[in-house]
């Protein structure tokens, strides 16, 4: 895992510290599952970063952001039939 300094306002981290306590969460569980649905919620940007991750080099990554007509794999192969 990694740590993660955040800054909020104080009204966001009073409501967080009321429901972690309802929820018996902590406030780092319910930030991790929020950016987590957040992520899977805009499929077409994690795929994309998915593809940065995996790149090999500038010049790739470079590539994968300046491509306003992104396709995922999914959509690439139903298209072609693959």
């Amino acid at each position: 895992m990694h740590r993660l300094n955040l800054t909020i306002d104080e009204t966001l981290y009073e409501q967080a510290r009321a429901v972690s306590f309802i929820e018996k969460k902590s406030i780092s569980q319910m930030i991790r599952e929020s950016l987590s649905e957040y992520i899977e919620k805009n499929s077409k940007t994690k795929q994309q970063a998915d593809l940065i991750l995996e790149a090999d080099d500038e010049k790739e990554i470079l590539s994968i952001l300046a491509n306003e007509e992104f396709t995922s794999n999914n959509d690439f192969k139903s298209k072609f039939n693959l």
